[in-house]
């Protein structure tokens, strides 16, 4: 890697191995660097929904909210890319970036003067890697977090929340994760909507028992409320946004929260302007007016985090961050001295990690907006989108180039939260690809649509479950349907742990595109709408309307359909089948560790989680696995497997091989 200040005239390297010459050169006087290098794709420049290679283009780098159908905007942006010719540059700014693609074998980039650059050389998985080293090492969430999601804006009482788990238990779905939205006095968001409290001033936390939620028509009992969800194995997900807000005319006056701005702008611990007076989201943008708190200033995060200490002291597990692209211009200033125009990208990560340290290492963040350095503040989502099969594709397109980017653990909303409800078709599509991402999660906008002006939701109850879809549609055996995908997931929990472990350790993406595997491969180049979900499993997902069948290419090795065991050669490109029920390959000489007592009780509920189930593909391999404390190491030949078991969990081993699975 070679570090490199934008002030020097004219530098020619020459990448290893190819022997090919790079030529920079620096205009002051426009401040952009002109970069001649070979190249065909253009990988990485964090989630992207209009397509994953960006060559032919010019990209703006900037965080940007964006309410469905991004484009080419970002909530999740990132001042690197590398190219197929094993070449990568990062910028070290969080300046608004310009790069343009546009002219064949030259890239310009636009940068403050002075930017200190990172070019390096390799192959992808090498660049990313090294990329994300640049921020420090990955974080592990915790283990609960590879479970199904489940969560609607609605959800706005006690009791709509307890009925939840009555709901889960009737139709007999897992869920490890449940997340509320609505759970707030929607001003602080930091109290429980119908708590009755003295306030405070100066910036005082608070403490449990300084609220009184008996007379509450909303949340009487939180505390027991999140008791009762610890017990059935769901943990709590509160949401949050970086703002101390402005009131509209129409909402009840909400003293603590007056209070809380009053103090904010009292003791700067708010974003300033350059006059010193406090930075306001401007008109035109969400919670406009509103004040932002300035993560780079110790007290900002003592006050907010004092307040919010209470929530981890009753059991909540975690944050839902939205928000976050809230900097707007240059001139704004910060605690640390810096300025908007040279930091303003950088804000959406000083949110997550001010709020992945507080959190420490047994809770989870789950944000929208970031910036380089995502993989040490996980989780992420993809944003909002419509329930349209175009998004569809869109959430494809951004889970690819966040990998791509160096983002490990990312999903998004089944199917799409906004607008009319999808079809059935959709959300089963939806449902099979989530199904194979890092997280899983359906999630849905408040009744009659966030933005019902402009996109109008579902008329009635907008929820995105399985069974309210299975009612809407008078289905009742799309439930039935529903509850496989759910089941396999949680079946390949051993798999998805283990797989996002050595991820986090090697600074790996969990979802990758088949070029970081087969970077020599150039008919893989092109591919976006296929990828690995960790080192044994090739998926590609349906996204058109009632498709059942679809054409898949499979990189040289050897391939064994997931539900029917059919046998493979690679560097070819096949029709897949129905009878597969999605198009899931597992790789020859890998092995996918379930948990399963058989093979035919995969999509079933778990009888007995005290027996793992393991695949092993192709005529011979060597694999490890480890899942807690069970360490697997597993040899296989012809006619062979030697399994090595640290502990006495029985193992039953499935063969694919050309003969088929036995």
């Amino acid at each position: 890697m070679i570090r490199w200040k934008a002030s020097v005239p004219e530098t020619v390297f020459t990448l290893p191995n190819s022997k090919q010459k790079i030529q920079l050169c620096w205009n002051d006087s426009s401040e952009e660097l002109i970069i001649n290098v070979n190249y065909a794709y253009i990988y990485g420049l964090g989630e992207r929904y209009d397509g994953v290679n960006q060559n032919g283009r010019v990209l703006t780098i900037l965080v940007e909210e964006k309410f469905c159908n991004q484009g080419n905007q970002s909530y999740c942006p990132a001042p690197f890319f590398f190219t197929d010719t094993g070449f990568s540059v990062c910028a070290f700014t969080g300046s608004k970036l310009q790069f343009d693609f546009t002219e064949d074998n030259i890239i310009k980039i636009k940068v403050p003067r002075d930017c200190e650059f990172a070019f390096n050389f390799g192959l992808p998985a090498k660049l990313i890697a090294d990329y994300m080293a640049l921020s420090g090492q990955a974080v592990l969430p915790p283990a609960w977090v590879f479970g199904p999601w489940i969560s609607a804006n609605h959800w706005n009482t006690q009791a709509v929340t307890e009925k939840q788990v009555e709901l889960l238990h009737k139709y007999k779905f897992p869920a490890s994760v449940l997340v509320l939205e609505a759970w707030s006095d929607e001003a602080t968001f930091y109290i429980f909507n119908g708590a009755k409290y003295q306030v405070k001033t100066d910036g005082a936390a608070f403490v449990s028992s300084d609220f009184d939620y008996s007379t509450s028509a909303y949340w009487p009992a939180p505390k027991a409320m999140i008791d009762k969800l610890h017990a059935a194995g769901l943990h709590l997900l509160l949401w949050q946004v970086p703002v101390y807000k402005l009131q509209g005319d129409d909402e009840v006056r909400n003293l603590q929260n007056d209070l809380d701005r009053l103090d904010a702008v009292k003791r700067r611990l708010c974003v300033q302007n350059a006059d010193g007076s406090p930075y306001e989201i401007p008109e035109g943008h969400w919670f406009s007016g509103s004040l932002i708190p300035d993560f780079t200033n110790p007290e900002t995060c003592k006050a907010w985090f004092g307040k919010r200490q209470y929530l981890l002291d009753m059991g909540v597990d975690g944050f839902k961050a939205d928000g976050g692209e809230f900097i707007c211009g240059d001139d704004v200033c910060f605690y640390d001295g810096s300025t908007g125009d040279k930091s303003r990208n950088y804000y959406p990560q000083q949110y997550t990690q001010a709020y992945t340290k507080f959190l420490g290492d047994k809770r989870v963040l789950f944000s929208r907006a970031g910036f380089m350095g995502q993989h040490t503040t996980p989780c992420h989502w993809a944003g909002d989108q419509q329930s349209t099969n175009a998004e569809l594709q869109h959430v494809l397109a951004a889970g690819l180039s966040a990998g791509m980017s160096g983002i490990i653990y990312w999903g998004f909303d089944i199917a799409g939260f906004a607008g009319p409800l999808p079809t059935l078709d959709l959300y089963r599509r939806a449902t099979m690809f989530a199904s194979f991402t890092p997280i899983m999660q359906w999630h849905s906008e408040p009744d009659g649509g966030q933005f019902k002006e402009i996109m109008p939701g579902a008329k009635g109850n907008n929820e995105r479950s399985p069974w309210n879809m299975a009612a809407v549609y008078n289905a009742p055996g799309f439930v039935t349907e529903m509850r496989f995908w759910h089941w396999l997931r949680m079946n390949l929990q051993p798999y998805i742990l283990d797989t996002a472990a050595k991820c986090a350790k090697a600074n790996q993406p969990m979802m990758r595109m088949l070029v970081y595997d087969w970077p020599h491969d150039e008919r893989v180049y092109d591919i976006e709408d296929e990828y690995l979900f960790g080192e044994a499993l090739l998926v590609a997902p349906l996204l058109e309307e009632n498709q059942v069948i679809r054409h898949v290419y499979l990189p040289a090795g050897e391939w064994y359909a997931l539900f029917t065991g059919e046998h493979y050669s690679g560097e070819q490109t096949i029709l897949t089948t129905p009878q597969m029920k999605f198009p899931v390959f597992v790789r020859g000489g890998y092995g996918v560790l379930l948990n399963a007592s058989s093979f035919s009780e995969l999509g079933q509920p778990i009888v007995d989680s005290h027996k793992m189930l393991l695949l092993l593909a192709g005529n011979s391999g060597k694999q490890t696995f480890s899942v807690d404390r069970t360490v697997l190491n597993c040899n296989w030949e012809a006619n062979s497997v030697q399994l090595e078991n640290s502990t006495d969990m029985p193992v039953e081993i499935y063969r694919l091989n050309e003969q088929g699975g036995r």
